[in-house]
């Protein structure tokens, strides 16, 4: 498939786009500034506009770009930029995608297991409703904004993906140093679900939607077993054989992150039914795996 790719320079993109390669696809990448190269497409997500003879022929997007989450503190500037550089540049790969003609046959845009808010300790699937919160509101108008491609026939599939496991990006990236020093601990009391998945996981379950002509909407990006933080944290020490004594309790986490907090201390049991029951196999089916995964690489 010939298959053009946003966000190709982030965590997830620059690890798709050489594994996409060495399966046989042939990858281009959209870039916010004149294009340089012959994989290189320009697009302008704020202006709403992309290079359409340069995307001519494209079978397939994967659709990635957005302002990190974790990146700032969210003042209300930054959570509109979160907001706008979701909604804006998922309408802008829409509306090119059908523009098009022929249309590509699939659009696989990028969401969050944010859909569906704190759960607590209770398991969801795709089946559950959106809920409450910054990020639900957040990832409900960034899922809505692909609506029009599929009103125009082609297979829009929403991967919802949970925290990723990698030692270059994320959550984890910040992580691993401390543990390595013994300075890492629980977050607040520890009992939030993190819902997880490693890189190669992800890369490749996003491969796997791109592929299987029978799947659309959302589908959750985590791997099978979800643990607390205080169970990560027991096994991020067990891996690197350091100590975890260090907590960082709820009111240090509000007063150094702000609203950003309420991510970090909420909890998300999400389980990944539609690839499970599609019949893909993990490669890192628990958190050990995953850790040990990310440190190797």
């Amino acid at each position: 498939m010939r298959v053009a790719i946003t966000g190709a320079s982030g965590l997830i993109g620059s690890a798709l786009v050489p594994h996409l390669r060495s399966v046989g696809h042939d990858v281009q990448r959209l870039v916010r500034r004149p294009a340089a190269a012959p994989d290189e497409i320009t697009w302008d997500p704020k202006a709403g506009t992309v290079d359409l003879d340069a995307l001519q022929g494209v079978d397939g997007v994967i659709h990635l770009a957005g302002a990190g989450v974790g990146d700032h503190r969210w003042t209300d500037d930054y959570k509109r930029e979160i907001l706008d550089s979701r909604v804006d540049g998922t309408h802008t790969i829409t509306q090119a995608m059908i523009a098009l003609d022929p249309k590509p046959r699939v659009l696989v845009s990028a969401s969050a297991i944010g859909w569906y808010g704190d759960t607590g300790d209770r398991e969801v699937d795709e089946t559950a409703p959106a809920g409450t919160g910054f990020l639900a509101d957040v990832v409900r108008a960034w899922e809505a904004a692909a609506s029009p491609a599929a009103d125009h026939g082609i297979r829009v599939v929403h991967p919802r993906t949970g925290l990723v496991v990698s030692g270059d990006g994320g959550a984890w990236a910040r992580m691993f140093p401390l543990f390595k020093f013994g300075l890492g601990g629980k977050l607040g009391s520890g009992s939030q679900y993190w819902s997880w998945i490693s890189l190669r996981d992800e890369v490749c379950a996003l491969q796997f939607l791109l592929e299987q002509d029978h799947l659309s909407g959302p589908v959750n990006l985590t791997g099978p077993t979800p643990l607390t933080n205080a169970q990560i944290t027991s096994v991020m020490g067990s891996v690197l054989g350091r100590p975890t004594i260090l907590p960082a309790p709820a009111f240090a986490l509000k007063a150094v992150l702000g609203e950003f907090s309420t991510e970090v201390l909420g909890s998300s049991r999400v389980m990944p039914r539609v690839l499970e029951q599609s019949g893909f196999v993990f490669q890192d089916p628990t958190a050990e795996d995953a850790i040990r995964t990310a440190l190797a690489s």
